[in-house]
């Protein structure tokens, strides 16, 4: 368990938080400069840009329910085939949505921790690697794991999103 660090902002302890219980000892790291793109948190970190997992939140249009897409950072998701798995197509979300219905800003979307419970879809392109960085709640916070930890964090599956 990770003790209570009064430097972190309140969404990336928040997150730390709910990284806790799991029992994987998973540690949010914030840097003092953006990792709010892909690439940015690749240059920053140090790793490939297809090992950072992507948060990207869409709202249905139908049922309003926030969508959380969590995709290799080299990838682009196929609006098609999320249309086919979700059942509904996928909309755009503002700002306001994002931070409304995740408690998170975008560019700090972290894969667990919402305010309301996103339907989660999972890149299987991640699964090709040994360890991932995903978001910890703000714009310049990370944490690492592996794919089969991120698995077990959100309780989703692998998919085919990736636009070819």
């Amino acid at each position: 368990m990770s003790e209570n660090n009064p430097a972190q902002k309140p969404a990336a302890q928040r997150l730390q938080e709910a990284l806790d219980p799991f029992g994987f000892d998973l540690q949010v790291v914030e840097f003092p400069t953006s990792t709010r793109s892909a690439a940015e948190a690749a240059a920053v970190i140090g790793c490939s840009v297809a090992q950072i997992a992507k948060s990207i939140i869409l709202r249905g249009t139908h049922s309003d329910r926030p969508i959380l897409v969590v995709t290799s950072g080299t990838n682009r998701v196929c609006e098609k085939k999320l249309e086919a798995l979700l059942g509904e197509k996928p909309g755009k979300a503002d700002a306001d949505f994002v931070r409304t219905r995740t408690g998170f800003a975008i560019g700090g979307v972290a894969p667990i921790g919402h305010s309301e419970a996103p339907i989660i879809l999972l890149d299987q392109d991640l699964a090709d690697h040994g360890q991932i960085w995903a978001a910890a709640g703000t714009p310049n916070a990370v944490f690492s794991l592996t794919p089969d930890q991120l698995v077990r964090l959100t309780g989703a599956d692998w998919a085919d999103i990736r636009q070819v």
